[in-house]
Formats: structure tokens, C-alpha cells, sequence
């Protein structure tokens, strides 16, 4: 998912986290932070590290911020404005439905696979949609557990790569053994055991 200005986002000063927050407001505490050691903020879905460029007054650095990270609330409005007829659901809506904020995208398939489509009750976006839900239900927390397991590898990989246990972490994590995952980090340095803890899911076991 793209950046915004408040995406959450945590700064570590080394080993110590510094600040954690909207993305914009942690970016200001590392601006005004005066310190020895490497500063390095990152974003807290995906674990990855966030090049800021925090050069000039706070005004700038807002501005710059917010060219390169547009506001998503704002896109996301705009998107639930547009209308939702699409392909062949064209089919007139009831008087005060409720909007569904579906929104248009480009969809590549095979001509037999739009034939199928075409084919089906409801027509072709309705039965995707169908088809989208299904899969995600199948799915459960798969998806949403190797994102987590990714984000803190990234982490973890910056911040802890050379740190005792490093590897038989990153197999824990990726075996989804919380257990041995706390265990194997538990000499790291407290903030970064414990953020590393919450991007894996793994803070209240």
C-alpha cells in the first residue's frame, strides 16, 4: 500500500526507538533529534525503510513529504464518488441503494476466460467479485501472516542481521513459532526485540 503522511511509522536512534506515529510527525521528531548514532525510520505495515529528506525548515520537509506521499483519504473519496456502473452490471440500481464503493481497474484474462465470465449469472464483475471473496475466505490469515513475517524480516534484517540468533530467528518467524521466534531474539536490545515482536504479530503471545 502506498505511503501517506499519516501512515504509521516508528524511528529508532540505533538501537533505541525514537519516535513513532504518523509518518509526518515522526519525520519532524527526527529532524529536530540531535544524536550520534545512525537515525532510520520505518514504516510499520511493511517493516522496509523510509528515505526521508529532511533538508530545510519543517514547512519544507512537510511540502516535500506531501508531494511525495499524497494524502490516501482524499484519493479514497474520490474514488467512492465515481460511479459504480461497470462492464456489463450496468443494470440500473435500486432507488437509495447503498453505494458500493467499487472501483474500476483493468482486469487481463484470456478470450476463453471472458467467454466463461460472460457466461455466468450477474455477469463478469459481479461473478469476480464473488470469485475475489471466495478466495479470501479460503486464504484465512495466510496472506495477512506471510505479510506480517515479511515486514519483520525486513526489519530485522536491518537492525538485527549481525545480532546473536539472527538466523534462528528468521527461521522461527518463517516456520510461524512465535516461541522460538521470542526466545531466539530475547538478547536484543529491548526496543528492538519488541518492535520486531509487533511487526510479526507475535506482541501478546
Amino acid at each position: 500500500m502506498p505511503l501517506s503522511l499519516t501512515a504509521a511509522s516508528t524511528a529508532f536512534d540505533g538501537d533505541r526507538r525514537l519516535a513513532d506515529g504518523p509518518l509526518v510527525e515522526v519525520a519532524l521528531a527526527v529532524k529536530a533529534h540531535e544524536g550520534a548514532a545512525p537515525l532510520r525510520v520505518f514504516d510499520d505495515a511493511t517493516g522496509a525503510v523510509i528515505d526521508l529528506d529532511l533538508r530545510g525548515s519543517d514547512a519544507e520537509i512537510i511540502a516535500r513529504l506531501a508531494a511525495r506521499f499524497p494524502s490516501l483519504p482524499s484519493v479514497k473519496a474520490a474514488a467512492e464518488d465515481r460511479p459504480t456502473t461497470e462492464g456489463s452490471d450496468t443494470a440500473t440500481r435500486g432507488r437509495g441503494r447503498p453505494k458500493l464503493g467499487v472501483i474500476a481497474r483493468e482486469v487481463t484474462l484470456l478470450p476463453r476466460q471472458w467467454e466463461w465470465l460472460a457466461a455466468q449469472p450477474g455477469g463478469a464483475s459481479q461473478t469476480l467479485r464473488r470469485l475475489v471473496d471466495s478466495a479470501r475466505r479460503a486464504d484465512g490469515d495466510g496472506s495477512a501472516r506471510r505479510n506480517r513475517q515479511e515486514a519483520a524480516y525486513r526489519f530485522v534484517s536491518a537492525m538485527a542481521g549481525n545480532l546473536p540468533g539472527f538466523e534462528e530467528a528468521s527461521r522461527a518467524l518463517f516456520a510461524n513459532d512465535p516461541e522460538g521466534f521470542t526466545r531466539e531474539i530475547a538478547s536484543w536490545p529491548t526496543d528492538i526485540r519488541a518492535y520486531a515482536l509487533k511487526l510479526a504479530g507475535y506482541a501478546d503471545t
